[in-house]
């Protein structure tokens, strides 16, 4: 049923990104079935009884499942169909990945019963801080077009150059980052607390702690560079970017070697 479920919504996320743009109802309808079948997907291949399946495939999944989801409520309020032709071939191939990398189940009996959702606090912030990377990645690709406007061609130039303006992207990179931001706030905080709970210390000084602490601290220079001395630009780019590489050290990159090149399950 999973594998259908996520062949189903990757052939309806091709179709989105290839139909063109005068069918904006038809791009919307088939965005939101291809989004319902992603969800369900991930809803059964994710959550069973007392138990909870994770792997390094399902974050990226799920971060560019909230991806689309980000893409289709701004979409009402920005223009923003050239992001539409970038997200959407992305969404497909992560909608296959957990077919091919299932990951690893966690029992949850012998757990509270709260630190399931500890993990999808994770998981939503995680992936709310890689949309907010794809983003800035876009910016960066928009900034080099203003500067060689004649460098790039083809559908990714024609792509970029269908973006909203500049200044209405790094709103929606600054709305996405304080989103991320909070869920990462709550994500160390009830770490701590499990952490206390299973392992009798408030804090494990292992990789994935400290690399997720370090990606806090870039966030939230950023978040008050940002205030205090107006940061913008280049600045928050390289900000956003070092924030998401840290969190991808965390967690999806340790995953990616154990499950894939160790062939053995994470800790």
């Amino acid at each position: 049923m999973n594998l259908t479920l996520f062949v189903l919504a990757a052939a309806l996320y091709s179709v989105c990104a290839c139909l063109p743009s005068r069918r904006g109802a038809l791009i919307s309808a088939i965005t939101a079935g291809a989004w319902l079948l992603h969800a369900a997907g991930l809803w059964f291949d994710m959550f069973a009884l007392g138990t909870l399946r994770i792997g390094f495939a399902l974050m990226i999944s799920a971060a560019l499942w909230l991806s689309v989801s980000a893409y289709w409520i701004e979409n009402r309020n920005f223009a923003l169909d050239g992001l539409r032709r970038l997200v959407m071939p992305c969404a497909a191939a992560a909608a296959i990945l957990p077919v091919l990398f299932p990951g690893n189940v966690l029992k949850l009996g012998a757990m509270a019963p709260a630190f399931g959702w500890h993990v999808v606090v994770a998981i939503l912030a995680y992936s709310t801080l890689t949309i907010a990377a794809f983003h800035a990645v876009l910016m960066a690709l928009q900034l080099s077009r203003l500067h060689m406007p004649i460098a790039a061609s083809g559908k990714l130039a024609g792509a970029i150059d269908q973006l909203p303006a500049l200044l209405t992207m790094e709103k929606l990179l600054f709305r996405l980052i304080w989103m991320g931001f909070i869920l990462l706030t709550l994500t160390v905080a009830s770490g701590l607390l499990f952490s206390e709970q299973l392992f009798g210390k408030v804090m494990r000084w292992d990789h994935k702690s400290v690399f997720t602490l370090l990606s806090w601290i870039l966030f939230a220079a950023l978040l008050v560079g940002r205030r205090v001395r107006g940061w913008r630009g280049k600045t928050a780019l390289r900000f956003t970017l070092a924030g998401f590489a840290t969190l991808v050290l965390a967690y999806v990159g340790s995953h990616f070697v154990l499950e894939v090149v160790l062939q053995r399950g994470a800790a």
